[in-house]
């Protein structure tokens, strides 16, 4: 067998004349934004939590996604124990479709903050009743965030409210800017 029957042909991709030649280079568009204006299936906004023992305070959000017609996903993760699941599914939150991030978590509740700092997209925090202190250590992991990782922070055990103001950023986004 010769080199060509083994190797399929390599498709050739003509190279820019030098500027001034009358031929303009094409240009990409930046990956992150490269299929904002693609209609697909892909769920809008990521709900993602610390435990299995969060879901059913954090069905609220979902439940009024579906209301509105807007598509999301559900994920266990933890912030803690989990801590590189967090990081890549942040870093590809953008490129697979999302556009808001729901994290909800108790005790520390690190998940909101380790969200955000590993995504540009808006990150919603809801902070989890715990079994001691009546939550107040969750709502005030998320509600102090450091300069520079923001973080939008619901009541405790607000993840209705949480899917709410997920729909309204999806609709400010869809909208567009007003005139």
């Amino acid at each position: 067998m010769t080199q060509s029957e083994a190797d399929p042909p390599i498709p050739q991709v003509p190279i820019p004349e030098r500027p001034g030649s009358g031929v303009e280079a094409a240009t990409m568009p930046d990956p992150e934004h490269a299929f904002d204006d693609m209609e697909t299936d892909a769920p809008q906004v990521g709900i993602i939590m610390g435990s299995t023992s969060d879901e059913e305070r954090m069905a609220a959000a979902g439940e009024v996604l579906a209301e509105a017609g807007i598509r999301y996903e559900v994920r266990v993760m933890s912030a803690h124990r989990t801590p590189d699941v967090v990081a890549d599914y942040c870093k590809a939150a953008q490129m697979r479709g999302l556009r808001v991030i729901i994290a909800g978590a108790g005790m520390s509740a690190a998940l909101p903050g380790v969200a955000a700092a590993h995504t540009s997209l808006p990150v919603i925090g809801v902070p989890i009743l715990g079994k001691s202190l009546g939550g107040m250590d969750s709502l005030f992991a998320v509600a102090q965030m450091p300069p520079g990782v923001p973080v939008a922070c619901m009541a405790i055990d607000g993840a209705k409210n949480a899917g709410l103001y997920a729909a309204r950023i999806i609709g400010l986004l869809d909208r567009g800017p007003r005139d």
